[in-house]
């Protein structure tokens, strides 16, 4: 389990750096109490998050385990298109 829990972290905070979420967090920060900021922006990720476990738990109930290996499949091209396009688009 503390695998996964630091496996978890390691990605997520790895995706999160210098993401466009971050760095409006980080203006918002110098205009705004950064307390309520930091409310605000962790309960945003809480809830994102959340959702995401919640959904993720709950479709293999629903579809064949074929089905969640394409999705994983999909996700990660995904992944791939929307880096290949950050990339061209910078």
């Amino acid at each position: 389990m503390i695998r996964t829990i630091l496996t978890t972290f390691a990605l997520v905070f790895l995706a999160e750096l210098g993401d466009k979420t971050q760095l409006a967090v980080l203006a918002m920060a110098t205009r705004n109490n950064p307390w309520a900021v930091f409310i605000g922006a962790g309960a945003a990720l809480l809830a994102s998050t959340t959702l995401a476990v919640v959904v993720g738990c709950t479709l293999p109930r629903f579809l064949p385990a074929s089905s969640t290996r394409v999705l994983h499949y999909i996700a990660g091209g995904l992944f791939i298109l929307v880096g290949a396009w950050t990339i061209w688009k910078a």
